[in-house]
């Protein structure tokens, strides 16, 4: 071939013509924005997972929080409980040995002094106290009434003697208190 007859110039083969990259353009952009798209969207559904997850263990920590409150609280009153039936055991022998301290029984510095002494010492260490009181307003709620007297000097219902002293724990009732009670003459 001589040089005045040349082939019109060949592209290489990794070339694309202007025309064609136009029109093929739209379709990548297409594409490109469906993968973003579908990027963005697992990427949302990942942080909304992660959000659930956060939130399942907040609600769980607080339920654990509030679950070992309640142990606490039952223990405390499982104790309480146990503690207050064993006391409730010995009742009888601290009324007897009540009485026998009235009647001149026990006397201080014998061996049965020192026993009653630790009784009661076991006792105030465990919150017991003993009410009922001659002479104390009445309460139903803290006094069992055995009798019942008029008395034009009383104004209103009050303690005329203690048959059996009551006990309490803290605030809770083990025993009322067995009283003879005064009432206003009518």
């Amino acid at each position: 071939m001589s040089e005045d007859q040349k082939l019109p110039e060949e592209q290489p083969e990794d070339s694309v013509d202007l025309d064609q990259a136009e029109e093929t353009s739209p379709d990548l952009e297409s594409t490109e924005a469906e993968g973003q798209t579908e990027a963005d969207s697992e990427e949302k559904d990942s942080v909304d997972r992660e959000l659930e997850i956060f939130q399942d263990l907040q609600r769980l920590q607080a339920d654990f929080v509030n679950y070992r409150n309640r142990v606490e609280r039952d223990r405390g009153a499982e104790r309480q409980a146990a503690i207050s039936e064993a006391l409730r055991a010995f009742l009888p022998v601290m009324d007897d040995l009540t009485r026998a301290e009235i009647h001149g029984d026990i006397t201080e510095g014998t061996p049965m002094a020192a026993v009653a002494q630790k009784l009661k010492a076991a006792g105030e260490k465990f919150g017991l106290t003993v009410f009922g009181a001659k002479g104390d307003a009445f309460d139903p709620e803290i006094h069992d009434a055995l009798v019942q007297n008029p008395n034009p000097e009383v104004k209103a219902a009050e303690v005329a003697d203690v048959i059996e002293p009551g006990y309490k724990i803290q605030d809770r009732l083990l025993r009322p208190a067995k009283v003879a009670v005064f009432l206003p003459a009518e």
